[in-house]
């Protein structure tokens, strides 16, 4: 099903769904949203990229295999979810907030940091599983 009308649309709609992805990572923390919802947009772009321009193709867009961004993930909110006990007396998976919030993205915190880590693992999860089945058809 590779049409003319697919490639076209998908060189221009990989970039605003993964821009979209990241809208709604940084929104998560405050409004409905987060790392779910947005590592599964990003997914999804990657797999429709994948329905139009091939496997191989948006593995090198990808330069690294999705199965790496789990442990990437894992790692970043366990970190962000010890942080209150490393950092300050305060209990497991406390947010922790910076003093001065960030122009566009609003304040800093824990949450930010978790929301992370899980957009990175639902990528990784959900490419390298959509990868391993298109690869074996």
């Amino acid at each position: 099903m590779r049409t003319i009308i697919l490639k076209s649309a998908s060189s221009y709609l990989l970039p605003v769904l993964l821009l979209f992805s990241v809208f709604i990572l940084l929104r998560g923390h405050y409004l409905p949203g987060g790392g779910f919802v947005g590592g599964l947009v990003a997914s999804i772009a990657f797999v429709l990229d994948s329905f139009s321009n091939g496997l191989d193709k948006t593995k090198s867009v990808l330069k690294i295999h999705p199965g790496f961004l789990m442990p990437f993930g894992l790692a970043i909110a366990f970190l962000s979810g010890i942080s209150p006990i490393l950092f300050s007396d305060l209990p497991l998976m406390t947010g922790i907030w910076a003093e001065d919030p960030i122009p566009v993205i609003g304040a800093i915190g824990s949450a930010l940091f978790f929301d992370l880590g899980v957009y990175l693992v639902v990528i990784g999860a959900s490419l390298t599983i959509i990868f391993t089945i298109s690869e074996s058809v």
